[in-house]
């Protein structure tokens, strides 16, 4: 008996060890799959709406492998990390070979579900993986490119929400914001990582031998400054928003978000982990709330 539970608390570990090397708090990440969905007016379709839920939950999947793939890769530096050290792999509790098995596993089946669905999202699924595997293993080290990739990766995951619904008014405008957007987080993800490790960061990561703290300054200045004015744009110009520009009234939102982000990063110190912000920060929470209610009022309400 004793036997049968001592294999069960082990497999119960190996399980939740699992599970935590999918990083299920990144996952929030996969909302950018909602994009279309949502800013095409389609949220009431049941058929888009399940569709779309669908590719969420595979793309939960598919970057839960590529995570499993980059943690292996990474297991001896981070090690080194005074946080990462703790992820299951790096740590031990995750065997090598089961993270192996598992890649296997979810690729395999989170890329046949993907074709079932949809064969441009299978495109997407296969291009998106393809992306984060030369991130994980070449171009996560060359500076700006790095970041470039994490962009791509964003700019995807919209575009797999756009080929699973038939889309009649996605703007083109969204593209944009989009990949802004998502240099500006990582930008941000950069400064705080090089705050926090200082003067042994390239050791962590070697790709930050490769910026300083002005220069990424500089960097979420000009990306900050330009998601702004985009996503204003956006407001005025897509040809799918009421023509009294009422959309314009979830502008203070973004602006507010960003600032919030920046003064997490800069004043906190918290920006090496923005899905742990987005999780845990009240304020920032709070404002994208606000900006939800403020799009959702516009389209479907207003």
């Amino acid at each position: 008996m004793q036997g049968h539970e001592h294999w069960y608390n082990l497999t119960m570990r190996l399980l939740w060890a699992f599970f935590q090397a999918l990083r299920p708090r990144q996952w929030t990440k996969n909302i950018f799959v909602f994009a279309a969905l949502v800013f095409d007016r389609q949220l009431l379709n049941p058929t888009a709406l399940t569709r779309t839920l669908a590719g969420f939950v595979l793309f939960c999947l598919l970057s839960g492998s590529v995570y499993l793939l980059n943690d292996i890769a990474d297991r001896e530096a981070d090690r080194k990390h005074p946080r990462k050290r703790n992820r299951p792999i790096a740590s031990g509790r995750l065997p090598v070979g089961a993270a192996w098995a598992g890649v296997l596993v979810l690729l395999t089946g989170t890329l046949a579900a993907s074709w079932a669905l949809s064969r441009p999202l299978f495109a997407v699924a296969i291009t998106y993986f393809l992306v984060n595997l030369g991130y994980s293993f070449h171009f996560k080290h060359i500076p700006l490119i790095d970041v470039f990739f994490i962009a791509t990766g964003f700019v995807l995951r919209v575009q797999a929400g756009v080929v699973l619904i038939h889309v009649q008014r996605f703007s083109p405008w969204l593209y944009i914001v989009t990949t802004l957007l998502a240099l500006f987080i990582g930008f941000g993800k950069r400064r705080a990582e090089l705050a926090l490790l200082e003067d042994g960061a390239g050791e962590h990561r070697r790709v930050l031998d490769g910026y300083t703290l002005p220069f990424l300054d500089q960097l979420i200045i000009i990306t900050s400054a330009t998601t702004i004015i985009a996503y204003s744009l956006y407001t005025f110009s897509a040809p799918n928003l009421p023509k009294n520009h009422a959309m314009m009234l979830s502008v203070p939102f973004v602006i507010y978000g960003i600032f919030r982000y920046l003064y997490l990063v800069q004043v906190e110190g918290r920006g090496g982990a923005p899905e742990e912000a987005l999780l845990t920060d009240k304020p920032l929470q709070g404002t994208l709330v606000l900006w939800v209610l403020s799009v959702l009022l516009v389209f479907y309400i207003y």
